[in-house]
């Protein structure tokens, strides 16, 4: 199953729950572009109330750790037998930060392996940055908590 497609119906989920019950991603204004098997794609825009106080203005580090375990997360619910009932924690999360972010983020989270309760992810944010373009500003990896019941 791996890179295949969830029904549009999982996606629509979580951009709802995004939207709906958690303030802050939906504050950010997180977006879910991609959802399969064993991977997701979500994105923040630019908004200058997430910038660091620099020339030019950068978006802060925290907003790439929040979509490395956030992305890193979900990504690992479709290998649960039921994603909405399940649960899923951070045990443990390492970002390291590779440049600056002057535009959009998006993160692309992947699964490495999804055991029976624990499971381990791994995320590269990109974004346009201020010299060179639209490359990978950070890189992460994450280790989550798995409750299949």
């Amino acid at each position: 199953m791996a890179d295949e497609s969830l029904p549009p119906a999982a996606t629509e989920f979580v951009q709802r729950f995004i939207e709906e019950e958690h303030g802050y991603l939906s504050w950010l204004g997180t977006t879910v572009e991609e959802f399969t098997y064993d991977s997701i794609t979500l994105s923040v825009p630019f908004d200058e109330k997430l910038t660091n106080p620099t020339t030019p203005p950068t978006m802060h580090g925290g907003i790439a750790a929040t979509l490395i375990d956030t992305a890193g997360g979900i990504a690992l619910r479709p290998s649960l037998a039921d994603p909405t009932a399940g649960g899923v924690a951070t045990i443990n999360l390492n970002v390291n930060y590779l440049r600056r972010a002057a535009g959009d983020m998006t993160a692309r989270a992947e699964v490495v392996r999804a055991g029976g309760s624990v499971g381990v992810s791994q995320v590269t944010v990109t974004s346009e940055t201020p010299t060179d373009g639209d490359r990978p500003v950070a890189v992460g990896q994450g280790a989550y908590r798995l409750f299949r019941e």
